[in-house]
């Protein structure tokens, strides 16, 4: 792989892993004051989606022989675009940020920032991340294959997150 892919992934990885820190943070948090967790059963398949994500990324780049890809500008932008998104998402919900669905009683939900357009946007930026990414390295198939896989998974986690906020705002 080009050294620019190589930074990129390199980039993304510790991004996610720094997302996963403040997440447990977070969750230590809310559960000090009460959270919930919800829906862990499911939990365990994002967690696998995108570790598969990853190595289909880096098996499909070395199949293909895609270490001279061409960068992107374009592909590029929707990828900086979504990050400076997914920043928002995560700053706006605050210590109420995570990849779990915990719910802290008698606090009222957030409708601010992104989250007063849209109901779910952080998981609208991770399609598009999980279609953007793929294509910036060439990996088609992974491209089409994992969004779809986590559109799969939105048809269980949002009605799940959906069910325990409403039972919270009650």
């Amino acid at each position: 792989m080009a050294i620019w892919m190589w930074m990129l992934l390199i980039f993304i990885i510790l991004q996610r892993l720094v997302e996963l820190v403040i997440a447990r943070n977070n969750e230590k948090w809310m559960k000090e004051r009460g959270g919930v967790e919800r829906g862990e059963d499911h939990y365990k398949w994002f967690i696998i989606l995108h570790f598969l994500f990853f190595l289909s990324l880096l098996v499909e780049t070395h199949l293909h022989g895609r270490s001279a890809y061409p960068f992107s500008f374009f592909l590029f932008s929707l990828f900086f675009i979504a990050q400076i998104c997914r920043i928002w998402c995560i700053y706006t919900l605050g210590r109420f940020w995570n990849t779990k669905i915990i719910v802290l009683p008698r606090v009222a939900l957030i409708k601010k920032g992104p989250y007063k357009y849209v109901k779910h946007p952080n998981y609208f930026i991770v399609g598009i991340e999980l279609f953007v990414i793929p294509m910036l390295f060439g990996a088609y198939a992974t491209a089409i294959v994992f969004p779809i896989l986590h559109l799969l998974l939105l048809r269980i986690r949002i009605p799940r997150e959906e069910k325990a906020l409403t039972k919270v705002s009650l």
